[in-house]
């Protein structure tokens, strides 16, 4: 059954701001959504709850593109930059699970040009914790070769890791999707965004993509710029050269030719960072995993997650010293209070630059989405607030 055909019992949510349904428990966070969309025209998102396998509430409402006036729909979806690296993390854990590949094997056990220049040892696991050594490709790309997979993989394949690999973690902001996405592709023979595709999204109707089909533009909105600049590090620091790939991709470049929201990066594979999803995307394929769908069996098990949300990297990282207040399981963001506060020990997800955060927890039996194009900078608390309203209505 597809996530469209699921029946709820919903109560219509239609205001001036917020649209959409909620189920009577989660009425309460509905009233917190309303709080959370920009008041100045400037934006819009959406927020998405199953638990248990079952919708129980989507919400939406603002701008999703301001130059024009059009507005958020049911349907919109947004890039959700990082949200990714969960996608990506969950794909490798399945495939552990079925046995085609073990975490704590080398990557070159399945990627054998991988294994040299002091990689020979780097595990699965290592590049999923972030401490492969290889948070930045050191060869300057152009950004057409950035968007072309080989080019990149290659330059993995050559260089020489920062640190010793184990010793010591920093973000891999962009290089963990290709190095996770390069197992993936040689242990089933697709890349990462199609292989999501094959295994849930086509399969569930799930609105989620790495790799924008051409049939899906039109849904997208526009990324709005922050009121406040992001609080990027300096250009120099490993951290902002990840995400910008030494200065090749325009951060977040909304309009730019060279930026995030282009149609030629949108429509490529940047597993790390350039997944395109709905709310209800979101939601559903964290729901997948830690519940199933619909009664449908969960894509990973009690052992696998357990696994997954066991704390492998956290606090300052290598050289830099910069700590984005989060605890990192195995590919996974984890329950990190207070800085990233979810629902419990074990939920796992991931957040994306600006806001966008997506996360499942098979405690409470919950996958949840939140998505928006208004960028939030420092003080961006709008899924704290949700989150603590999703909570409160669990208990």
């Amino acid at each position: 059954m597809s996530i469209a055909d699921a029946d709820n019992e919903k109560r219509g949510v239609e205001s001036m701001r917020v649209q959409g349904w909620v189920s009577e428990q989660f009425k309460p966070v509905s009233d917190v959504f309303a709080t959370v969309l920009p008041e100045d025209g400037r934006g819009g998102g959406a927020v998405s709850l199953f638990v248990d396998g079952e919708p129980v509430l989507d919400l939406w409402g603002g701008v999703a593109d301001s130059r024009t006036g059009r507005a958020w729909e049911q349907g919109t979806a947004v890039l959700v930059f990082s949200c990714a690296k969960s996608i990506v993390s969950m794909l490798l854990h399945y495939l552990a699970q079925e046995g085609q590949l073990d975490l704590d094997s080398p990557v070159a056990s399945y990627w054998p040009e991988f294994g040299c220049h002091g990689k020979e040892a780097v595990t699965v696991r290592q590049v999923l914790t972030h401490r492969a050594g290889l948070p930045v490709v050191e060869e300057v790309l152009t950004f057409e070769d950035v968007l072309a997979w080989t080019p990149v993989v290659e330059a993995l394949e050559q260089q020489t890791p920062f640190w010793e690999p184990g010793r010591a973690h920093a973000y891999h902001g962009l290089t963990f999707g290709w190095l996770a996405g390069e197992v993936i592709r040689r242990v089933t023979g697709r890349t990462p965004g199609v292989y999501f595709r094959e295994l849930l999204g086509d399969r569930l109707g799930i609105e989620t993509w790495i790799g924008l089909p051409p049939e899906e533009a039109g849904r997208v909105a526009r990324l709005e710029e922050p009121v406040e600049p992001l609080p990027l590090p300096g250009p120099d620091t490993l951290f902002t050269r990840a995400l910008t790939m030494n200065g090749v991709i325009d951060f977040p470049g909304a309009d730019s030719k060279y930026g995030y929201g282009s149609p030629s990066l949108l429509a490529a594979e940047l597993p790390a960072g350039n997944a395109v999803a709905t709310a209800r995307g979101l939601a559903a394929t964290h729901a997948a995993a830690a519940t199933g769908l619909h009664t449908g069996t969960r894509l990973l098990t009690l052992k696998t997650l357990t696994d997954a949300v066991r704390e492998q990297s956290s606090g300052p990282s290598w050289r830099d010293g910069i700590d984005l207040g989060r605890r990192f399981g195995t590919g996974f963001m984890i329950d990190s209070p207070p800085e990233w506060r979810l629902l419990s020990p074990r939920s796992f997800g991931h957040d994306g630059a600006g806001g966008s955060t997506a996360f499942g927890d098979d405690a409470y039996g919950v996958g949840f989405g939140f998505v928006t194009n208004r960028l939030g900078s420092g003080a961006d608390d709008r899924v704290d607030r949700l989150i603590t309203a999703v909570r409160e209505c669990l208990r």
